[in-house]
């Protein structure tokens, strides 16, 4: 394989597209080099995941992102909680879970958690004023 078949970049560009899995329905867009899976909750995301293909065909899906320069976002109310792709860098705790090349980004999972919690605490509070 020559150095510009391995290096190959694509773009691309759509808005309003729904993927559906096991029941949760995932709104995708991509504008250039980045695709955004955004869905409701954490519990959500885990629930793709788990239907997702298995890992040789996973691979390979993340090595053509790679190849094609793409990166791939699963967005929690507007919060990335992974990435796999080009701009995906794995650290210990995507090894330790066993889901590495994809990134997961335990901050905006806590951050989800958190936003949730505090719409939580805010309308318990109204509730009682």
């Amino acid at each position: 394989m020559n150095r510009s078949e391995s290096a190959r970049q694509l773009s691309v560009e759509t808005e309003d597209l729904t993927l559906s899995v096991d029941g949760v329905d995932a709104a995708v867009h991509a504008t250039g080099h980045r695709i955004f899976v955004e869905v409701d909750s954490v519990r959500e995301a885990l629930r793709v995941a788990r239907r997702l293909p298995d890992d040789a065909v996973s691979d390979r899906a993340v090595a053509e992102l790679v190849r094609g320069g793409l990166t791939a976002e699963v967005r929690v109310r507007g919060r990335t909680v992974a990435v796999a792709g080009a701009d995906a860098r794995p650290g210990p705790l995507s090894h330790r879970l066993g889901v590495a090349p994809a990134e997961l980004r335990l901050a905006g999972a806590v951050g989800v958690g958190y936003g949730g919690l505090s719409a939580a605490v805010r309308r318990a509070q109204r509730l009682f004023r």
